[in-house]
């Protein structure tokens, strides 16, 4: 065998099924290799960001990496917005890179480039090979990297002569670690917090956010008189009906303020505290209250349900988190087609455990709260806020969990990105249903426009927020791609649509026409 196949027979071994790839030159061996391993299913994207970012909804979901296989520094670097994300969400990834053969470097050929110093950037482990034996040893030691803690970037960059030399050795597969308990002391801390009857909040992020965890901070809020909060952009979080609520965090950073106004004590698990996403002029970005105390209770790599139920067992937290109820039966949404309506839509119809990547933006704001007593699911967003995630994210969730209805909710302007995920979930068949929200705007920045204090816009300003002239035609797109598409241009338009998309199966495409609520 050459080095390439004893890769890939190691990370099968290591329990990696799936590679989403954009090869070139460099990785032919690779791509030989795949094709000859019947526990490899190659995933092709058409942009490395697509590629990366379904590897980020197939880890989220799966709780295990999925590879990429991703060409020299060029390819890595367009790969780099969307590994960002993956990071934030902590997320279990492998990326296999080539790179020239190691006596080509020094001639400097076009391609060249540092490409160590281009994965650094956004890794938490890389490693060049040193020999085709070194090869599948490395891959071993990046899935056991990716699985550290809550979940890392692990990069292996594979030179070309390490692929096609041969390789004799054999390698077994490098189990993981398990998670870090929280510490004793943090554990007391926080006891002691929650027990002296000072205005307290807990705050969930990461895999906190998983229903069993929910559940116990539930329990402990119940107990003790404890707020309950969730980071505002979360990798997963089980929600809806059955399940218990946390208070999302806010956005902006004077309503967090607000949220947030006299809390004497903090308590952080799987997240770090509040701070606004920008500086903004006159406005703090620190955004805890001055004078509370912030306790950290688990780190996102540390064993946070195990934390939360030492507390629990302290406090004696024995009544059940009080769980959200499933909603009313309500008439379908009509008229004008808001945000508020499309959730109101979802909440009637979408199945039990269905997955929602939502990368709605403005309208998400919307669509978000309408939805907290749907059908029990999963929702996933946009960690790093690097915009470009939410078709590949939805598309990766398909691909770990083929057996579940996947909704992607996404804005306009960030669906251009990396709109060659439509081609992929056509490609593959995935069941996902993505709602185009279709405000020709970037609408979010034009409210951030206001809130920096950058003066009064001219025409000249908003023309470059502005995704009008020539208007953007989803539908024309979708179909170019091989995904069947409609347009919904009210409530009722969407809701039926919507209401057709879940009852079939496979990919298809719903370009609503949004009107945003002020």
């Amino acid at each position: 065998m050459n080095g390439a196949e004893k890769l890939l027979e190691t990370l099968v071994a290591s329990g990696v099924e799936v590679c989403f790839s954009n090869p070139g030159t460099s990785e032919m061996q690779l791509v030989s290799a795949i094709g000859n391993n019947d526990g490899m299913r190659p995933v092709l994207c058409l942009f490395e960001g697509v590629v990366t970012g379904a590897a980020d909804g197939y880890g989220r979901m799966a709780d295990k990496p999925a590879a990429t296989l991703l060409h020299v520094g060029s390819g890595f670097s367009n790969s780099m917005a969307n590994l960002h994300n993956a990071r934030r969400a902590h997320t279990p990834l492998v990326n296999i890179v080539g790179d020239h053969a190691t006596y080509h470097l020094k001639y400097d050929a076009p391609l060249t480039s540092d490409v160590p110093a281009h994965a650094a950037i956004c890794s938490d482990w890389v490693k060049v090979s040193e020999s085709a034996d070194d090869l599948a040893q490395s891959g071993a030691l990046a899935v056991q990297a990716s699985m550290e803690g809550s979940g890392k970037i692990a990069t292996l960059i594979a030179p070309a002569n390490h692929a096609w030399e041969e390789a004799a050795k054999n390698t077994q597969p490098r189990p993981p670690s398990k998670p870090a308990h929280a510490g004793e002391n943090d554990i007391a801390a926080a006891v002691k917090a929650l027990s002296n009857g000072k205005p307290t909040a807990i705050l969930l992020g990461g895999r906190a956010l998983r229903e069993q965890s929910l559940s116990m901070a539930g329990r402990i809020a119940r107990a003790t008189g404890a707020r309950v909060l969730s980071e505002t952009f979360a990798a997963r979080m089980q929600r809806g009906a059955g399940r218990f609520k946390p208070e999302r965090l806010q956005y902006f950073s004077e309503h967090v303020t607000q949220q947030l106004a006299g809390l004497e004590q903090l308590i952080l698990v799987g997240t770090q505290a509040p701070v606004s996403f920008f500086a903004y002029p006159g406005k703090p970005g620190w955004l805890v209250p001055d004078g509370c105390e912030v306790l950290q209770l688990a780190s996102t790599d540390q064993d946070v349900h195990a934390a939360l139920a030492a507390v629990s067992d302290h406090l004696g937290a024995d009544e059940e988190a009080e769980k959200a109820p499933a909603a009313p039966a309500f008439p379908p949404p009509s008229d004008s087609l808001t945000p508020v309506a499309i959730g109101q839509t979802l909440t009637l119809l979408m199945p039990d455990n269905a997955i929602v990547a939502d990368e709605a933006n403005t309208c998400g704001l919307g669509i978000y709260p309408v939805t907290e007593n749907a059908p029990p699911h999963d929702w996933l967003m946009l960690t790093g806020g690097a915009i470009g995630l939410g078709l590949p994210l939805a598309l990766g969730a398909s691909i770990a969990c083929p057996d579940r209805k996947v909704i992607a909710l996404q804005a306009d302007g960030s669906a251009m990105y990396t709109v060659q995920a439509l081609w992929t979930m056509a490609r593959e068949n995935t069941d996902v249903t993505v709602v185009i929200m279709n405000n020709r705007s970037y609408a979010i920045l034009n409210i951030e426009l206001a809130r920096v204090g950058a003066g009064l816009p001219t025409p000249k300003t908003l023309s470059m927020l502005d995704l009008s002239r020539p208007d953007i035609d989803w539908v024309a797109i979708a179909e170019g791609m091989g995904v069947p598409a409609t347009r919904a241009t009210n409530a009722e338009e969407f809701h039926q649509q919507f209401a057709d998309a879940m009852e079939g199966e496979g990919p298809c495409l719903i370009e609503a026409m949004v009107i945003q609520q002020s």
